[in-house]
């Protein structure tokens, strides 16, 4: 589950917003993206809650971003977005959370661990810099 569409909408937009030097609105970046506004309003608004993006209201309103693109990470942008931690596979991150209370027999499990901070460790390094 680790990246959904709603990460991937997230990331493009924040890209498209970082080109921008003007206040982005949902029409344009619907438009720019080819997604519905309504779907692109909802992961906005997911945004905005994390203090990624700022939204300005008026005629010439939009989003713009919070913080410089070199110090938005995109672990950020996939939790705002998913509104959870990312996860490789549904696994816990301890052994005491295992969903299925069975992490003392589960063979995998310190794998799967430490595949998903591998994971999160990359995503935590990766900016928004990076990929615009």
């Amino acid at each position: 589950m680790l990246l959904t569409k709603k990460s991937e909408y997230a990331l493009l937009s924040l890209i498209s917003i970082a080109k921008h030097s003007d206040p982005v609105n949902v029409d344009v970046l619907s438009k720019e993206i080819n997604i519905s506004k309504s779907f692109l309003a909802k992961i906005m608004q997911n945004l905005a809650k994390a203090e990624l993006v700022v939204s300005h209201r008026g005629v010439n309103g939009g989003f713009v971003l919070n913080k410089n693109i070199e110090d938005i990470t995109i672990l950020e942008i996939v939790i705002a977005a998913e509104e959870r931690n990312p996860m490789v596979f549904e696994c816990s991150n301890s052994v005491e959370a295992c969903p299925n209370n069975k992490a003392e027999l589960c063979g995998i499990w310190p794998l799967l661990n430490n595949l998903q901070t591998k994971v999160n460790d990359f995503l935590a390094h990766l900016t928004l810099k990076d990929i615009a």
